[in-house]
C-alpha cells in the first residue's frame, strides 16, 4: 500500500512538472493544484483512520459514549416507571441499577472477552 501511494505521489508530481515545463500551467496553478490534492489526500486518510478505529473499538466490545448515555436514559425511564408502579417505594436506587446494567456490559475477567481472529 505504501508503494502504491509513493508511486502515485511521484506520478502526480511528474505530471505537474511536465505541465510546467511545457508551459501548460503556471507555477501558481500547479501550487494550487498540489494544495488541493494534498487536502483531498489528507481527508481520505482521516476517513480511513476513523473507520479503522471504529471497527477495532467495536471488535473489542466497547460502545460509544452516546450509546452509553442512551442506555442510562433508558434505565432512568424504566426506574421512573418502576417507582411509580410501586408507589415510590422501590428498594433499588439509581446507582445500584446502573451498576448492575454496567456489570452486564463489562466482563469481569479478561478471559470473558471474545477475540475475533
Amino acid at each position: 500500500m505504501a508503494k502504491s501511494s509513493a508511486s502515485e505521489l511521484f506520478s502526480t508530481l511528474k505530471g505537474y512538472i511536465n505541465q510546467l515545463s511545457e508551459g501548460e500551467r503556471t507555477p501558481a496553478e500547479i501550487g494550487s493544484a498540489l494544495n488541493d490534492w494534498a487536502r483531498e489526500s489528507a481527508e481520505s486518510i482521516k476517513v480511513k483512520v476513523s473507520e479503522e478505529v471504529e471497527t477495532t473499538v467495536a471488535r473489542m466490545g466497547f460502545i460509544k459514549r452516546e450509546e452509553y448515555d442512551l442506555l442510562l436514559k433508558r434505565v432512568d425511564a424504566l426506574e421512573s416507571q418502576l417507582s411509580k408502579s410501586e408507589g415510590g417505594q422501590s428498594p433499588r436506587t439509581k446507582s445500584s441499577v446502573r451498576k448492575k446494567a454496567v456489570s452486564k456490559l463489562v466482563p469481569k475477567k479478561r478471559s470473558a472477552i471474545k477475540k475475533d481472529a
